[in-house]
């Protein structure tokens, strides 16, 4: 008997628990965008090292207010003053310079006239007088932790780890995926199809999917539903991290993939998982190798790609939390009530309700490039009215992210 499809967060957890820890290696900053922190990063130094202007302006103690001072130097950005501010003395200061010894406050330039080295007050002085300053440590202290193991290096993250002192940063290495779509009725892209043929649009589409994470992708096919077809490409991709097959996965007599998987001595760890679209999810492994065998529908293979290759692809890199997080959004329309499966249906959401694609077919392409969600919909759910909140995971950048 067949055993029942497995529930979408035991499938999950079940192809997380094979991921292998892949070695660390320490990457110059400049290459780490996108990369997961391998270790905790901690700062080698204080930022500000020592207390800074945040107006330009002018440098003095607060206890000599509400003035007159004396100007007796500068204090500009790279160029500290070299003395100390006494009683009834002022610096001019720029945005960002040390602020001078013995001065504990900045006085804005608007709210001050010189005449000469005579300065005095002519609008408010600032409340608290520590308002312009940015104090030492104020930004971040030496040996405090600036970024988590396990977080994604954005952009600010590359920024943060050099002002922290760092040139090079403990990351996982690059995955190497294999991508590899089948079917006999699949012709390359740019050539015009006939009406028994289809241009092969999945390989391209998981390829830029993996694009967005630190993967080395080799995309092969279409290959021919021939068995000894699909075994040479799958021992053609012997050596990758990942092979991630797109089509003939399921029952049919030309669904190769299962017994090629076998000729290739891969161990099947589960097949078929209760959502919809993407029911004939297959796993395998060989050796340290894990195989992800999705579904031919297009919509199938992005939902799937989204909620398995690309989790898999993330643990594998060092993410602390590789699964991506569903938020709940409100129905701009009524939703029937669900089926025998969770299913995930193509959306908008334009930041305040979402709004359902009225196509839903797995083999449809355009609600799939118009949605910019997957609202969630539970096996069994009852209806729900206009108004009330579904779960959704957004789809940024095409579903990459």
């Amino acid at each position: 008997m067949k055993a029942p499809p497995l529930p979408l967060a035991e499938a999950q957890s079940r192809l997380l628990a094979l991921a292998p820890s892949l070695p660390v290696e320490h990457r110059s900053v400049a290459e780490c965008l996108g990369h997961y922190l391998a270790e905790d990063l901690l700062a080698r130094r204080t930022q500000p090292a020592a207390a800074l202007s945040a107006m330009d302006g002018y440098a003095m103690r607060s206890a000599d207010l509400p003035g007159p001072w004396r100007v007796i130097g500068e204090s500009a950005a790279g160029h500290p003053f070299g003395g100390e501010v006494g009683p009834g003395e002022a610096t001019r200061i720029s945005t960002g310079a040390i602020l001078p010894k013995g001065a504990d406050m900045v006085l804005l330039q608007e709210d001050s006239a010189r005449n000469g080295n005579e300065l005095s007050l002519t609008g408010e002085p600032p409340q608290p007088a520590s308002r312009h300053v940015r104090a030492a440590g104020m930004d971040f202290s030496s040996r405090e932790t600036l970024i988590s193991a396990g977080s994604r290096i954005s952009p600010a993250q590359i920024a943060l780890a050099i002002a922290g002192g760092h040139s090079h940063l403990p990351v996982r290495r690059r995955v190497s995926l294999a991508v590899i779509d089948s079917g006999d009725e699949l012709v390359p892209p740019g050539h015009l199809p006939d009406l028994h043929q289809l241009p092969a649009s999945n390989g391209p589409m998981l390829c830029a999917m993996a694009a967005s994470l630190p993967v080395d992708i080799r995309h092969a096919g279409p290959v021919a539903d021939e068995l000894a077809e699909l075994v040479r490409a799958l021992d053609a991709a012997n050596s990758s991290d990942i092979i991630v097959t797109s089509g003939g996965a399921s029952v049919g007599d030309h669904d190769l993939v299962r017994p090629a998987l076998e000729a290739v001595g891969a161990s099947i760890d589960f097949w078929r998982i209760g959502i919809k679209p993407g029911k004939p999810l297959l796993v395998a492994t060989r050796g340290s190798q894990i195989i992800l065998g999705l579904p031919g529908n297009p919509a199938s293979a992005f939902v799937t790609a989204y909620l398995f290759m690309l989790p898999l692809l993330r643990a594998m890199l060092g993410a602390s939390a590789p699964l991506p997080k569903a938020i709940p959004a409100r129905l701009a329309e009524p939703l029937a009530q669900g089926g025998s499966r969770m299913e995930f249906l193509r959306a908008i959401w334009d930041g305040a309700s979402v709004r359902l694609d009225p196509l839903q077919d797995s083999g449809a392409l355009s609600p799939l490039s118009r949605a910019n969600a997957l609202a969630v919909r539970e096996a069994g759910a009852e209806a729900k009215p206009a108004g009330t909140d579904v779960p959704i995971y957004l789809l940024e950048n095409g579903g990459i992210a």
